[in-house]
């Protein structure tokens, strides 16, 4: 054995003391091979594939989940609205008024606001999956509730815990969006969402007219459970985690044997619970930027759901139509939609094509929608005027179109601006936003057809174009002074000074 002049580590002496004792070997080299002469089997690698970032998911996958979100948000849209071509049957089972049937719209509004401000802050902590195939469950569950129900109360109650169980349909997607998607490729697929959202709005009377006039009204609920269920099974089946909890150290350091004190202090569960259901009420009340977004969201998505109750108004009392054939004019608005929407993908392209960076500032977000939401109170000015001088049905319907495409261009914006200033926090201020926008559109069908009766068609409508007109000036002061708003926020200077955004 070799003697050394100093103490040998206990490892180093066992190294030294195996080498081969060959005459041709007098000295160690890099060649020479060192072996331990016995220990444990090294750990072997974690699997952190599961870890990876989903922007780095291939193209197809991310796409294609897209657009099964999309149509779930389609189908939630749809069922929103494709209750109120019963009424009439329903109003005369449970012998209740035609307003107190549409209440069933209202109720579902409420859940679908209430559901988000608590569901979307637990996708936070634990993830997009799991709470979006709970509540697809709750909602499918709750659509068979209302197929069978023999009371109205008990419709009330159904409505609700199907509005809470559909509400992660439409909010939550758009965090999905946010989760896999840059900001640089996000305009198309939240384009595809927005008219997703719209689309389903005009397609249920369309659908639901014809079925509820040729069926009873609980038919209108069997479709309704049959697609659910489908898209459930697809959910469980075809769905990846987008935001999932942070990965404990066990599970990033698994091979190490040495752990940092730091890395085991996690902060209490419940702290983490009552800060994510908190936040989309705080940001609400204390963000000027989401409050005014909530604001112009909610009175746009209250026209689509005054709408449901003024077109066929309008339609029978002044152009003679049968209830089946003024719900067909909601056609026009899933028209609108779509010309909005390649409007919007268009527009992008041109945009990139002349300006790279259009797209690093969320401001720039907003310089089409300035004129583009000039469209809501220009159709509702046409639509209420046209019908008060008995002019041909068709300016009508086109005015339909034509405040479609400005709601479309208000929701596009409003979602894009929240996801590009927010970021990490984005689900929270889509929630808050959700939440103010579904109340305004449950609680304005109760009203809408007394304020038209007695205001007059042009006068009614007037009002609402006022309003709205109003409210475009929203995205003219943010472009002029957003970037300032958002650097005295403290959730939206955050992402600023990660993108380095100067003032």
């Amino acid at each position: 054995m070799l003697t050394l002049g100093f103490s040998l580590w206990s490892p180093a002496r066992c190294i030294i003391a195996s080498l081969p004792l060959l005459p041709h070997l007098k000295t160690l080299t890099f060649q020479t091979v060192l072996s331990w002469p016995s220990g444990p089997t090294p750990s072997p690698a974690p699997d952190l594939t599961q870890l990876g970032s989903p922007y780095k998911w291939s193209p197809t996958y991310k796409w294609a989940l897209t657009v099964v979100s999309c149509v779930s948000t389609l189908f939630a849209s749809f069922a929103a609205r494709c209750y109120s071509p019963g009424a009439e049957q329903m109003a005369s089972e449970w012998q209740v008024s035609q307003v107190a049937a549409l209440v069933g719209i209202t109720t579902f509004c409420c859940g679908f606001a209430i559901g988000p401000m608590f569901l979307v802050p637990f996708s936070e902590i634990y993830g997009r999956k799991p709470v979006f195939v709970a509540t697809a469950i709750l909602f499918t569950i709750c659509q068979l509730c209302c197929s069978v129900t023999r009371s109205y109360p008990g419709m009330l109650v159904a409505r609700f815990f199907c509005g809470v169980g559909g509400s992660t349909f439409s909010t939550m997607v758009g965090g999905i969006v946010v989760d896999i998607f840059h900001a640089s490729n996000r305009n198309t697929p939240m384009a595809l969402f927005s008219w997703a959202a719209l689309f389903g709005t005009g397609l249920d009377p369309l659908v639901g007219g014809f079925i509820g006039e040729d069926t009873t009204w609980r038919w209108i609920f069997y479709i309704q459970i049959i697609v659910a269920g489908a898209i459930t099974l697809a959910v469980l089946i075809f769905f990846r985690e987008t935001r999932g909890p942070a990965p404990s150290p066990e599970k990033v350091t698994m091979p190490n044997r040495w752990n940092v004190a730091a890395e085991k202090e996690h902060a209490s569960i419940l702290d983490m619970i009552r800060t994510s259901l908190l936040r989309p009420f705080t940001m609400l009340l204390t963000e000027p930027v989401v409050f005014f977004f909530s604001l112009w969201a909610a009175f746009s998505w209250s026209v689509l759901y005054i709408n449901l109750s003024v077109i066929p108004l309008v339609f029978q009392s002044v152009y003679g139509l049968s209830l089946a054939t003024a719900n067909a004019i909601f056609a026009a608005s899933c028209i609108g939609t779509t010309l909005a929407l390649f409007l919007s993908i268009g527009q992008e392209t041109i945009a990139a094509r002349y300006k790279q960076d259009w797209n690093s500032v969320p401001e720039h977000r907003l310089y089409c929608s300035c004129i583009q939401s000039l469209f809501l109170p220009i159709g509702l000015f046409l639509f209420g005027w046209s019908a008060h001088y008995h002019l041909h049905w068709m300016v009508s319907t086109v005015a339909v179109a034509i405040s479609t495409i400005g709601i479309f261009s208000v929701y596009l914006s409003v979602f894009n601006y929240l996801a590009d200033g927010y970021h990490r926090y984005a689900s929270s201020a889509l929630a808050a936003q959700s939440s103010c926008r579904n109340i305004m559109g449950g609680v304005f069908p109760l009203v809408s057809r007394q304020m038209f009766d007695n205001m007059g068609f042009g006068a009614a409508a007037s009002l609402l174009g006022a309003v709205g007109a109003g409210l475009t000036l929203v995205p003219w002061v943010l472009v002029r002074c957003g970037p300032r708003i958002r650097r005295r926020s403290r959730l939206a200077r955050e992402r600023m000074d990660f993108d380095g955004v100067e003032e």
